[in-house]
């Protein structure tokens, strides 16, 4: 079916599709034309991804950019970085400190 369709069975305007389209939040489907089609699977992506916008309070931008930082591992290693320089985080243990940290709790107890 074509985005007009599309939108209406999905309560939501052909530009919002054209929108989450632009973000990445669509499965790449065209035609010859390259018109977007919509099939049964690309209904469900949106409805999907709507559902998780109102579960977690978030924008389709952010939401778009979730999950970039879970498929390219350098916006996730920015994202972390953030994340240990604000405290929200904490940083990751090197196997070195777990184990200067479990001889000094050996040596405590003795």
């Amino acid at each position: 079916m074509r985005i007009t369709e599309a939108a209406r069975r999905l309560g939501m305007s052909p530009r919002m599709l054209r929108y989450r389209e632009a973000l990445g939040l669509l499965p790449p489907v065209r035609d010859r034309g390259s018109h977007r089609r919509f099939g049964p699977d690309e209904i469900e992506a949106v409805r999907q991804a709507v559902l998780l916008e109102r579960r977690f309070d978030v924008s389709p931008a952010e939401l778009a950019f979730a999950l970039r930082a879970l498929s390219e591992p350098a916006v996730a290693q920015a994202v972390r970085d953030l994340g240990v320089r604000i405290g929200r985080i904490q940083a990751p243990r090197r196997a070195l400190d777990f184990e200067k940290e479990k001889a000094l709790r050996l040596l405590r107890h003795r």
